[in-house]
C-alpha cells in the first residue's frame, strides 16, 4: 500500500505504484483545483507541493504531478490547491487577483503552487526567484507581463521570510493552515515500503518514462529509486566526485562542490527543463533513458565521467562513453541499475563549457547541444573532452576530435582543423528538430562557441567562419 499525506488525510491506496499522481488526486480524490493539461511536464497546470520530512521539519519543492508516479508519494506531503486554503486568500492569491494574473483560470492553480513553493524555499525571495519559480508554468491568456507583477509583490511580501523555518513563519502569517505544523510528525508514522516485488520496473523521478509509457506504468508495480539508501547525495572523495544516481538536477544546481568545478552551473541548469521537472528528474534516470539529446549525459561525457553499476550484489565501472551502445541501447544486463557517477575534481578544475540550441531558450529540448571542458599549459591544451547531442543515435563523445585537439595550440586554424574531423565523426539524420544539415551547422557553431566563450577576444575568426 502506497501511504502519504495528501493535504490534510492520510492515504493509503492499493493502486498499482505507478499509477500518475495526478490521476489519483483528480479521479480519486476528486481534488479537481490539480488541472490536467498536457501530461508531458510542459505546462504546470497539474503543479503541486511535496513535502519531504527531514528530522523535525519538512522541505518543500514544486512537482509536476503528471510525471510523478505514485510510488514517489510513499511517505511524503503532497498539497493540492485545495491544501492551503485558510479563512483568508494568501498573499500569492491576492497578488494575482490585484494584478488580473487570471484570465480563463486553467493555469492559476499551477501557478500559485509554484510561488507557494517559492514561499516556502529556505532562501531569500526576490523578484527573479519569484519569476524563475513560475518558469515552468505556461498560461496562453494573460501575455505574462501580470504574473511578473504579481511576482514582484510576492517577492516583496517575503522580505521578512525566516529562512531557517519558513513553514512555522507562513503559518504564523496566516498564509498557510496550521495542520503544516504537524506534518513532520505524521510522516514519521509511515513505514518504509516493503522490499520490491520481483520483477517489478525500476524508475528514478518517473519524468521521461510517465510520457513514454504512461499506460503501461498506471497499471504497473515498479521500483523507486529515489529513496534508495546511497542513491543520493554529492560528495568529495579523495579528489572524486561522486554523484548519486537519484541526486536530482536542482540539486546538482545547489551543490556548492559542483559550483566550483563549473563556476557558471546555475545559469547551464537553467537551459535544462523547468524547476518542478528539475525538481524530480534525476541523474541516473537522464543517463539510463538514453537520449541522444540528453543534457546530463552530454555534460558528464565533457567531465570524463564514469559510472558505476550494480545489481544489488557486485559492482562494476566504466567510462559513461562506452555504456551508450546504440540508440537506446546501454551496456547493462538484466536487474542492473547505475549507483553512482563519477568523475576528477580538484581545487583546479578544468575549463569547461555547455552550449545548447533549442527552439524556445527554456524549457525545451535540444536540437543540439554540446560541451567540452580543457586544461591548458599556457595556451597548449594538454587534456580535452568534447561531447555532443542531437548528431549521433547516442550521446557522443568526440573521441578523434578530442584526440586532435590536445597537444595544440588555441587558434583560429586548430579549431577550423578541428571542426572537419567533428564533421566526420558525427551522423546526424533530419527530423522534427532540424534537417542533418542544419545540426551540423549547429555543431560546428556550438564548438567555436566554446572557445569565444573559454577564450574571450584570443580568437580572429571572421563574420562568414562564424
Amino acid at each position: 500500500m502506497v501511504t502519504f499525506i495528501l493535504n490534510d488525510e492520510t492515504i493509503s491506496t492499493g493502486r498499482p505504484s505507478g499509477y500518475s499522481l495526478l490521476d489519483f488526486i483528480r479521479y480519486d480524490m476528486g481534488l479537481t483545483g490539480t488541472k490536467t493539461g498536457c501530461r508531458e511536464g510542459d505546462c504546470g497546470a497539474c503543479t503541486v507541493l511535496v513535502g519531504t520530512a527531514e528530522g523535525d521539519r519538512v522541505t518543500y519543492i514544486s512537482a509536476v504531478s503528471c510525471l510523478m508516479p505514485l510510488v514517489n508519494a510513499h511517505g511524503r506531503h503532497i498539497v493540492t490547491v485545495e491544501g492551503i486554503n485558510t479563512d483568508k486568500i494568501s498573499t500569492v492569491q491576492q497578488a494575482i487577483v490585484d494584478h488580473s494574473a487570471t484570465q480563463c483560470g486553467f493555469c492559476t492553480p499551477g501557478i500559485v503552487m509554484s510561488l507557494t513553493a517559492e514561499s516556502l524555499a529556505a532562501r531569500k525571495t526576490t523578484p527573479e526567484t519569484a519569476v524563475a519559480s513560475v518558469s515552468g508554468n505556461i498560461c496562453r491568456c494573460t501575455g505574462y507581463k501580470s504574473v511578473e507583477k504579481a511576482a514582484a509583490v510576492i517577492a516583496s511580501a517575503l522580505s521578512d521570510k525566516q529562512l531557517s523555518d519558513p513553514v512555522s513563519w507562513l503559518v504564523d502569517m496566516g498564509e498557510l493552515p496550521a495542520y503544516f505544523l504537524s506534518i513532520a510528525e505524521r510522516l514519521s508514522g509511515i513505514p518504509p515500503l516493503p522490499p520490491e516485488p520481483a520483477g517489478a520496473r525500476g524508475v528514478g523521478g518517473g519524468t521521461d518514462l510517465m510520457v513514454q509509457k504512461a499506460d503501461l506504468l498506471a497499471e504497473s508495480e515498479i521500483v523507486t529509486f529515489i529513496d534508495r539508501k546511497g542513491l543520493k547525495g554529492i560528495r568529495d572523495d579523495n579528489g572524486r566526485c561522486i554523484i548519486g544516481a537519484a541526486t536530482t538536477i536542482s540539486e546538482l544546481e545547489h551543490s556548492e562542490l559542483l559550483k566550483r568545478q563549473i563556476p557558471d552551473l546555475p545559469s547551464v541548469i537553467q537551459l535544462i527543463a523547468s524547476e518542478p521537472v528539475r525538481n524530480m528528474a534525476t541523474v541516473g534516470g537522464n543517463i539510463v533513458n538514453a537520449s541522444p539529446i540528453g543534457d546530463i549525459s552530454v555534460m558528464l561525457l565533457a567531465l570524463n565521467a564514469d559510472v558505476m553499476i550494480t545489481d544489488g550484489r557486485q559492482e562494476r565501472t566504466m567510462p559513461l562513453k562506452s555504456l551508450f551502445l546504440a540508440y537506446k541501447k546501454l551496456d547493462m544486463r538484466e536487474g542492473e541499475y547505475i549507483r553512482s557517477v563519477v568523475f576528477n575534481c580538484s581545487n583546479d578544475p578544468p575549463l569547461f563549457s555547455f552550449e545548447k540550441v533549442s527552439r524556445r531558450t527554456h524549457l525545451d529540448i535540444a536540437s543540439v547541444n554540446s560541451a567540452i571542458s580543457l586544461r591548458m599549459n599556457g595556451d597548449t591544451i594538454v587534456e580535452c573532452h568534447l561531447s555532443a547531442g542531437g548528431v549521433s543515435p547516442v550521446p557522443l563523445f568526440l573521441n578523434r576530435s578530442s584526440a586532435f585537439l590536445t597537444g595544440r595550440k588555441v587558434t583560429r586554424e586548430t579549431l577550423l582543423q578541428a571542426n572537419e574531423l567533428i564533421q566526420e565523426e558525427i551522423s546526424p539524420i533530419s527530423d522534427v528538430r532540424g534537417s542533418k544539415e542544419y545540426k551540423r551547422l549547429l555543431l560546428r557553431q556550438l564548438f567555436l562557441a566554446h572557445f569565444l566563450k573559454l577564450f574571450p577576444g584570443r580568437l580572429n575568426l571572421s563574420i562568414d567562419e562564424l
